[in-house]
């Protein structure tokens, strides 16, 4: 039987055992290391040269001994350097297994802190929004009217009361007065186009500038909603099918916040005019004021009973028109909170969606009965309707002049309403199976862009089709123009937001 040596893995010529840890050894090779160390080398106890324990094994074949050559004392030499690299080798490989040992604690360590920074991060989280319901509603100015107790949602900010608290004379003068100067302002503006608008010529060469397809998870794929901030149009919101809505700066490329809340998707999403408030509704019923500073939700509104559909800010900015599959609409305080009055329309059909006129005191609405109804905002009466469409209403939008309303529905086709008149004048008849999820006029009303199969922008009065962008690869469902229609920006289910402009 043959044995190797523990630490040159050679057959021994004078093997030894070491009683300390009972492995073979060169003799030469143990004395060695024991005359430099003074213990075993397997566990690192002590030994000695009179320990070891010679063994008697059959002779094996030898080689000539270096005496038989001619240069006995080179070999000599090579002998000793063969030593001392295999007692160098040794010890390297028991250095290596060391290392490995601490390598694997190591890497078991940091996995185990991870998961608790992991879990640590959620916590914050949580106390994060739980903190929130007890701070003052930040960003958003109270008003001098006395606010209704207000109740609490864990994470989830002040709730709405759902007692209604009417619209006062007080509220009517705010609209009526707002109004008023809407209206001189629009009729003033409506003598001359703007200065800075984009010429349709340059419509017409609008090219894709930029794709940003990171903004919501990947996930759950799908951008469903879609505005722009007035005052600054290089922040940009919109509302995904992951329960998230983001805060988005085009001119940095960066993500300015994301607003984490909903339970289910955000299907509408609102950017306040003047200040840094966004409002977002979800199918789970509610409605959510959010700081963007913060990231935090700063009022919650449940003035439905099923998925909210429509979302509208009124001119003044401090109210909000709703529309539920509740039959129901919904005017509210965004600043205090408080639910002024719901009404639901004549035949109490669903509501698919909903939109101020730009003097505030009127407004549309649309049903799954293909009706567009347009009420009075102080008698909250249903003063106008206009049938003509089939399918569910998709999107209405009014045009900045005052005077049009555009509507579309599951017909594959826009229809243009003179709202003077009570009637349809124009209708865009579009490709066969073509579906509408979007209108918006630019803020002059000089152009009308129109989101679905793709993104198409016609010029208003001729209604004659200026562009044409098919770049998502799915469904487009928002589109909005920049200030003076110097850019557009579309959202699609392929979860991509695009921005289009002159090259």
């Amino acid at each position: 039987m043959a044995f190797s040596c523990a630490i040159s893995n050679e057959v021994p010529e004078h093997p030894v055992i070491s009683p300390v840890s009972g492995c073979i050894f060169e003799k030469r090779l143990i004395e060695k290391y024991i005359i430099d160390n003074g213990v075993d080398p397997i566990n690192g106890k002590e030994l000695t040269i009179e320990q070891l324990i010679e063994v008697n094994v059959s002779p094996t074949v030898k080689p000539k001994p270096p005496s038989a050559t001619s240069i006995p004392a080179i070999l000599k030499i090579f002998q000793d350097e063969w030593d001392a690299q295999m007692l160098h080798v040794f010890t390297v490989r028991q250095q290596l297994q060391t290392c490995r040992q601490e390598l694997s604690h190591s890497l078991y360590q940091h996995d185990a802190a991870c998961r608790v920074i992991a879990r640590l991060t959620k916590e914050l989280t949580a106390a994060r929004e739980a903190l929130a319901t007890l701070k003052p509603q930040a960003g958003i100015a109270p008003t001098a009217i006395p606010q209704p107790a207000v109740a609490v949602e864990a994470g989830g900010g002040a709730v709405q009361p759902t007692e209604q608290a009417g619209i006062t004379e007080d509220v009517i003068q705010i609209l009526q007065e707002r109004a008023t100067v809407l209206t001189q302002e629009r009729k003033r503006r409506g003598r001359s186009i703007p200065e800075d608008l984009l010429p349709a010529e340059s419509i017409r060469n609008f090219q894709t500038l930029a794709s940003h397809p990171g903004l919501h998870s990947a996930s759950v794929p799908g951008i469903l909603a879609l505005d722009i901030h007035g005052a600054d149009t290089s922040k940009i919101l919109t509302g995904g099918a992951d329960k998230n809505a983001t805060v988005f700066n085009k001119d940095t490329e960066q993500v300015v916040a994301i607003l984490k809340g909903h339970t289910k998707k955000v299907t509408r999403v609102i950017y306040h005019p003047d200040e840094d408030v966004v409002m977002t509704a979800s199918p789970d019923s509610t409605i959510r004021i959010w700081n963007v500073a913060t990231s935090q939700t700063t009022l919650l509104l449940r003035a439905h009973d099923a998925p909210v559909t429509g979302l509208s800010l009124h001119p003044t900015g401090d109210y909000l028109l709703s529309s539920s599959l509740d039959q129901h609409w919904a005017f509210s305080d965004i600043r205090t909170g408080r639910l002024l009055t719901k009404v639901a329309g004549p035949g109490s059909q669903p509501l698919t969606t909903a939109q101020f006129h730009p003097d505030g005191l009127i407004f549309g609405t649309g049903t799954q009965d293909s009706q567009v109804k347009i009420w009075d905002l102080k008698e909250q009466s249903n003063v106008a309707n206009f049938p003509g469409h089939s399918g569910p209403i998709s999107a209405i939008s009014f045009s900045e002049n005052g005077y049009y309303l555009a509507t579309a529905a599951e017909d594959c086709c826009v229809k243009l309403w003179d709202l003077r008149k009570l009637k349809n004048f124009k209708t865009l008849q579009l490709d066969e199976s073509y579906e509408v999820k979007d209108l918006c006029f630019d803020q002059s009303g000089t152009y009308l862009a129109v989101a679905g199969s793709d993104v198409r922008v016609y010029l208003c009065k001729q209604w004659q089709e200026l562009k044409v962008l098919n770049d998502h690869t799915a469904t487009a469902t928002g589109v909005r123009f920049g200030r003076h229609a110097q850019y557009l920006a579309s959202t699609s289910m392929d979860r991509t937001l695009k921005l289009y402009g002159l090259p």
